[in-house]
């Protein structure tokens, strides 16, 4: 008797779904994400002194190339893109050099740095890429952990209306509305049947939205001033320069968004159960390369893979690629389309708050589900774990610590994740590589959640 093949069975990653399910799932990604999109234009322009159409055109500069970014990430090219549903955004790690080299070279001296650093980026990826023996599950578990507490604070701060010591912070009216959003979401996760409970972050930014507007709290205005169509078109503040300090400085960020992006890569990998490897990791960094490269020639800025989403993909359970891919087009029509631009943007931020303390949570969940996996009776692991949250908690808690430090020190230190990251690689080093003739099995797994395969330690 003769045994029927069993057909290959496609990987959720790789699952196309129904054109509407993958409209509404993508533009959840958005909703979820744009605040973060928005803010370094917002921030940069406020250091440098631009407004009217200077700042509008960097913001639609940044939707169209964090969805090009998207889109080379997700569905990958010739060794560029990691091809897993991760969503590209502008990095926060760049702000700070930015305004600097902005202040002293203007905005072509900061395309120029961005151009270069995005091709450093894409020259380093595979050797950085081989440092992924140094993620083990200890590793990878606390870097994820960390990258959901670290986004917390951003979530309470959208909670409560914005920035803290305003007058209407924490105002009962932020407070209710992200109360409201956040119920809303549980409500329909429970309840939702289907269709329902995977969109229910969406439905629960709308809903949030529409009582908003009833209350008014919600201003639309800029909808109706805003244009149809606009596009910023390449190097339209300028030729790009280059000044070696500049270019320097960009790759030391670069260096930072590297670390990030692999924390990024590992845990979506764990999410959505899809093995990462070396090979994986590299493809992925030279996408952010090839991505803030291209940022710089068409007015953007570095791009790095956007943790908050990884915990919405964590939430609804959504694993497809593509269906980030379909965000990666809506991202780039926000570009193009000033006055959808500018709908997307009314959404007030306590709703953004109420939904993000949901997704964020998530994000922390998937890294206490991967140190579940390590032997935390070892002390050995135990003091890798305690050592590096301990470390990473300090920029949220008390930003200020290390403003005495020199200004490349606090590049690395300022982001709770990338010292978390470091703190969390050198400790494993220490404990259970050094001097042991066998490591310890924690320090061998190089993929989330997988046994090392042959190759993988070369």
């Amino acid at each position: 008797m003769t045994t029927a093949p069993v057909p290959n069975k496609v990987h959720p990653v790789d699952e196309v779904l129904p054109v509407q399910n993958m409209i509404a799932f993508g533009l959840q990604h958005v909703l979820s994400m744009y605040a973060g999109i928005v803010a370094v234009p917002l921030i940069l322009a406020t250091a440098l002194g631009l407004e009217g159409d200077a700042l509008v055109r960097i913001i639609g500069a940044s939707f169209f190339m964090c969805g090009v970014a998207t889109l080379i990430q997700t569905l990958g090219f010739a060794g560029f893109g990691a091809k897993l549903p991760i969503v590209q955004g502008t990095t926060f790690a760049a702000v700070a050099t930015m305004i600097a080299i902005g202040k002293a070279y203007g905005l072509p001296g900061i395309y120029g740095a961005v151009i270069a650093g995005g091709v450093l980026t894409v020259l380093l990826a595979p050797y950085f890429s081989r440092l992924l023996r140094f993620f083990p599950p200890v590793v990878a578990g606390t870097v994820i952990l960390m990258i959901g507490v670290s986004l917390m604070p951003v979530a309470i701060r959208w909670a409560g209306g914005g920035v803290p010591g305003t007058p209407t912070f924490g105002a009962p009216a932020n407070l209710g509305l992200a109360l409201l959003t956040m119920v809303t979401v549980l409500l329909l996760t429970r309840f939702g049947a289907g269709f329902l409970s995977r969109v229910a972050v969406l439905l629960g930014l709308v809903i949030g939205t529409v009582v908003a507007a009833v209350l008014g709290l919600a201003d639309f205005s800029g909808v109706a001033t805003a244009a149809w169509f606009g596009f910023s078109a390449p190097f339209h503040f300028g030729t790009p320069t280059f000044n070696l300090v500049s270019v320097l400085s960009m790759l030391l960020v670069m260096l930072v968004v590297m670390v990030e992006t692999t924390a990024d890569i590992l845990a979506i990998g764990e999410v959505t159960g899809k093995k990462v490897d070396a090979g994986v990791v590299a493809r992925g960094l030279r996408a952010d390369g090839l991505s803030t490269a291209l940022g710089g020639l068409f007015n953007a800025f570095p791009f790095t893979a956007f943790a908050q989403n990884v915990g919405l993909v964590r939430f609804t359970g959504i694993k497809s690629r593509f269906v980030v891919a379909g965000a990666g087009i809506i991202l780039m029509l926000l570009g193009f389309l000033p006055k959808l631009s500018a709908l997307v943007s009314a959404i007030p931020l306590p709703v953004l708050g109420g939904a993000g303390l949901v997704l964020f949570g998530t994000v922390a969940a998937a890294g206490v589900q991967t140190l579940s996996k390590v032997d935390m009776n070892d002390t050995r692991n135990l003091i890798i774990v305690a050592v590096s949250v301990a470390l990473g908690v300090i920029p949220s808690t008390v930003p200020t610590l290390y403003e005495k430090l020199p200004e490349q020190a606090q590049l690395f230190l300022d982001s709770g994740i990338t010292s978390a990251a470091l703190a969390a690689i050198l400790l494993n080093v220490l404990f259970n590589i050094v001097g042991h003739n066998t490591p310890h099995p924690s320090s061998l797994a190089v993929s989330a959640g997988h046994a090392p395969e042959p190759g993988d330690l070369h």
